[in-house]
């Protein structure tokens, strides 16, 4: 066989074992998003440290204590300590593995196996360096290898910014669910203090007969129904106050006082781009093409294991009678060269081809699947945030004039145009609105702490 046709063969093997050029899928969803999205003079969520976008200073001891402290972030952390490892491990693979090795060895024999009868001893003193089994990557196999543990690597870094970035907004929720339930109790109880003086008021008059039973049981039944809802309140304050505590990853004194729910800010408004610019920066999305990434990278290995291995043995050595004089003694060197080539393997290779290809489909689907979630998320986000400023200013507005309603019924009531049912009413649709609007506030700010995780916000420290 010429030389040339030797060429020839190991360039063909060679383009057999490539992978064609990684091309990333196409998005799946929209090129922009559905309605209005907001001013020009928004700011992008990735270019926001979240210590900027956060910025009261009890939220952000909060969140400080949770990156320190939670549970599912040290677990995170610690599996991508874990890949860097297991990258470290297959990385090493395409390095020649060298050995120092010594040894001794001394051997007696009887008189009885000796033909002279003189008994003999012996002893041998050997010292090598070695190198054992050390494969040429001349098709890429483990260059492939490496590569896909690379990006597993990768993969398990962006999840756990995912997880960082989910566990930021997921505290900032849970504070402003524990100081809308804190607004609510003190509301809730000044309500219920109102309502006792005025069921005490409405008592005095039924017993000098200026107010009839109808009246009577309708103030009381508003003040049973108070204590209920006080009760409800402080249950949802306690399940607030404890979530918070198993976010933060330890039993605490929860701060009190500082900003109330009115004075959170969080109105900057974020720039929602375009999906392409956006989705593509979001830890999980990213997360998702390295996966993507490693099962090509394994498709790579995968066909390289049908060519031929050619694998290294060597060794280099010192051996001597004595070991004084083993550094003077002779020396020797072995040198072997393997080429294997398979053969018939019952279907093994061509088997974890298929494993490779399959998992590479697999790999795509969720990668498109994330993008589509991700799209729908924030999508959602956008409009809610549009929405949800819209019903806080008509629930404003409501508050405003059940107020001034309030403030009529009584001036009504005290001219004696009207009985005391009209002043009950009114009080308690003005409780109805102020709470209805603690509710809004409370949704506009997790909308708007979910809108920053969803544009994959800057969460590194």
């Amino acid at each position: 066989m010429s030389r040339a046709t030797i060429l020839f063969a190991a360039l063909l093997l060679s383009a057999c074992a490539q992978t064609s050029e990684f091309q990333r899928p196409s998005l799946p969803v929209p090129n922009a998003w559905p309605g209005k999205t907001g001013a020009e003079s928004q700011q992008a969520a990735a270019q926001i440290h979240w210590h900027a976008f956060f910025s009261d200073p009890q939220l952000q001891a909060l969140i400080e204590a949770t990156l320190e402290n939670n549970r599912d972030l040290r677990i995170a952390a610690a599996r991508v300590v874990e890949a860097r490892a297991q990258y470290s491990v297959v990385r090493a693979d395409q390095l020649p593995l060298l050995n120092f090795l010594g040894s001794s060895n001394t051997t007696h024999t009887a008189t009885d196996f000796v033909g002279d009868g003189v008994k003999s001893s012996s002893q041998r003193f050997d010292v090598s360096l070695s190198s054992v089994s050390y494969e040429l990557d001349f098709w890429g196999r483990l260059a492939s290898l490496s590569e896909a543990a690379r990006r597993s690597y990768l993969a398990t870094e962006e999840a756990q910014r995912a997880v960082q970035l989910s566990l930021i907004s997921d505290v900032a929720t849970s504070y402003f669910m524990l100081l809308h339930t804190r607004e609510l109790t003190d509301l809730t109880r000044r309500t219920l203090d109102l309502r006792e003086q005025s069921l005490a008021l409405i008592a005095k008059g039924k017993d000098v007969g200026g107010m009839d039973d109808y009246v009577f049981q309708q103030a009381e039944g508003m003040v049973e129904s108070t204590r209920s809802m006080l009760a409800e309140i402080e249950h949802q304050h306690t399940m607030a106050e404890n979530r918070l505590n198993l976010l933060v990853g330890k039993v605490s004194e929860l701060p009190t006082g500082g900003r109330t729910i009115q004075e959170q800010g969080l109105d900057t408004e974020l720039a929602a781009g375009l999906p392409a610019e956006v989705l593509l920066l979001r830890p999980d999305v990213m997360s998702a093409e390295q996966r993507l990434l490693a099962a090509h990278a394994n498709i790579g290995a995968a066909r390289a294991a049908f060519l031929p291995k050619v694998t290294l043995t060597a060794s280099l050595g010192l051996a001597s009678q004595g070991l004084f004089g083993l550094f003077s003694g002779g020396g020797a060197w072995v040198f072997q060269p393997l080429l294997s080539l398979p053969i018939f393997d019952g279907g093994r290779l061509a088997a974890g081809l298929d494993i490779a290809q399959a998992r590479k489909v697999i790999a795509v689907a969720e990668y498109e699947k994330t993008i589509q979630q991700a799209f729908r998320e924030v999508a959602d986000l956008l409009s809610a945030r549009a929405s949800l400023s819209r019903q806080l200013r008509s629930s404003t507005a409501n508050v405003n004039a059940q107020a001034k309603r309030l403030q009529i019924a009584e001036a009504r009531f005290k001219a004696g145009m009207v009985g005391y049912l009209e002043v009950l009413d009114a009080q308690r649709d003005i409780v109805a609105a102020q709470q209805a609007t603690a509710q809004v506030r409370r949704l506009q700010l997790e909308s708007a702490a979910q809108l920053y995780k969803a544009l994959g916000g800057g969460s590194a420290a």
